[in-house]
């Protein structure tokens, strides 16, 4: 029988989760939560833009909180760990992409009752931070010895992200540099970067620092630049780049990066030694993910496909975003059979993908 998946919440990662939902072979989609009024009734299926799967959304906590479910995947835009404790109370498993990657420096104590309260497990995943962060460079971690650093960086136009809010008022593009050097994103992204610098410290066998070191450095519009957020005028935030290391003895041996630019054609550092090692360019290799890892032999392992082919199919289709949802669709089938508590990589099977729909109608799948 195919798992019962309940959605909560219908943002970017929201939408692509329920498209990935409705067509792997494994699940089935049952309930819906949505934080919109206007949003209240629709078909789960319309909003996400795959067409109607007979699910309503609704925004009454009781009644999803209720509903017979083996998972959800639960993606708002800021987490509550009580509406995750009441879940995994209610007996149903929980994927997230908003945290618990490797949560060993805090306290788990309430979570970890839910779960055994309620036999399930909670497990966090996603893209950066989340699995190309931990997940993937501690595979290819293997094919290296006497790893001395490993690095784990985005590289990506923010002008393809279509949340105008976020992108203004949270991400503090095109704002002053005495305003965005205030920004928030050192604090928000470094409680889950910093759990994957832990797992992967613990996974080397390192012992790191308690502190970890963090980096921002800005670039500002050398021209006018069309963005999201309206026209960048020269002067103001146009890019940024924000570090976290993880340290033995104050020398970084795990890092997490991410390179968030509106383009690359306007750009110069607010500071004058503030130079970027790429020259605020994407260079040759253009939007990617990327995972270094120092050792011998070294390992370069470079991610296409995860950046939309243009500004404007961006805006309508982000696959980094829907790489992000995907991610914790696959992992739901080894979640719910996972004992329980609070599961990470280092904990489940080596979850994948699955094959197209088609390939399995015609009698390819198992």
């Amino acid at each position: 029988m195919a798992l019962r998946v309940i959605q909560w919440a219908t943002g970017g990662v929201g939408r692509g989760a329920i498209d990935a939902i409705a067509t792997h072979p494994d699940l089935e989609l049952v309930g819906c939560w949505v934080h919109g009024e206007d949003k209240v009734g629709r078909d789960a299926g319309e909003l996400a833009g795959c067409g109607p799967l007979g699910v309503s959304a609704t925004n009454d906590v009781d009644a999803i909180v209720g509903l017979d479910a083996d998972c959800v995947l639960y993606s708002p835009m800021i987490a509550n760990p009580r509406e995750i404790g009441r879940l995994l109370e209610s007996g149903k498993n929980v994927v997230t992409p908003l945290g618990w990657f490797y949560p060993k420096l805090l306290d788990n104590s309430k979570i970890e009752a839910a779960c055994a309260k309620g036999g399930t497990t909670l497990h966090g995943t996603g893209i950066h931070p989340g699995g190309i962060t931990e997940r993937f460079p501690l595979v290819v971690s293997a094919l290296s010895a006497r790893i001395t650093h490993i690095l784990a960086e985005e590289f990506s136009d923010i002008r393809t992200y279509g949340a105008p809010q976020v992108v203004g008022e949270v991400m503090l593009f095109g704002k002053p540099v005495d305003v965005a050097r205030q920004s928030p994103m050192l604090k928000i992204l470094g409680a889950g970067f910093s759990q994957s610098l832990d797992m992967m410290g613990d996974a080397l066998g390192l012992t790191l620092d308690v502190e970890k070191q963090t980096e921002h450095q800005i670039a500002v519009a050398t021209a006018p630049i069309d963005s999201p957020v309206g026209t960048i005028e020269p002067g103001l935030v146009a890019g940024q780049r924000f570090s976290w290391h993880g340290c033995v003895g104050g020398e970084p041996v795990v890092t997490a990066r991410v390179n968030w630019m509106m383009g690359d054609e306007h750009l110069e550092p607010a500071d004058a030694d503030s130079e970027v090692p790429h020259g605020w360019k994407f260079g040759p290799k253009a939007e990617r993910f990327e995972v270094v890892v120092s050792g011998e032999p070294p390992v370069h392992l470079t991610f296409h496909g995860l950046h939309p082919e243009s500004i404007e199919a961006g805006l309508v289709s982000n696959p980094g975003v829907n790489a992000t949802a995907i991610h914790c669709v696959n992992a739901i089938p080894d979640v719910c059979a996972a004992q329980p508590g609070i599961k990470t990589y280092l904990d489940l099977p080596a979850y994948c993908g699955r094959a197209h729909p088609d390939l399995i109608a015609k009698g390819g799948g198992a």
